[in-house]
């Protein structure tokens, strides 16, 4: 199982904010769960299908084996997820 975060901080909120995303949708939610990030705060609708995390989560994730990603890195991933997602759409 790969878990990506990458290192865009945008403030919202009173938080400091980030992305994850995996190389599988199945991988992502089950990823989500096991750290606790709450359902709501997957995008399915965004540009690309990821979930939106604090940084603090992101420390979390990084703990459970998420491995910090570059942009590079990110934007496949994202692609990978877009394709399965819109595969999905019944």
């Amino acid at each position: 199982m790969a878990i990506y975060v990458d290192f865009v901080c945008i403030e919202f909120r009173g938080h400091k904010w980030c992305h994850m995303l995996a190389d599988t949708l199945q991988e992502l939610h089950e990823f989500a769960a096991l750290i606790d990030v709450d359902k709501r705060l997957f995008h399915r609708n965004a540009s690309y299908p990821h979930y939106d995390v604090t940084v603090q989560m992101r420390e979390t994730a990084i703990e459970y084996g998420a491995l910090p990603a570059d942009r590079r890195k990110i934007i496949e991933c994202a692609k990978k997820l877009k394709i399965e997602l819109n595969s999905n759409v019944t």
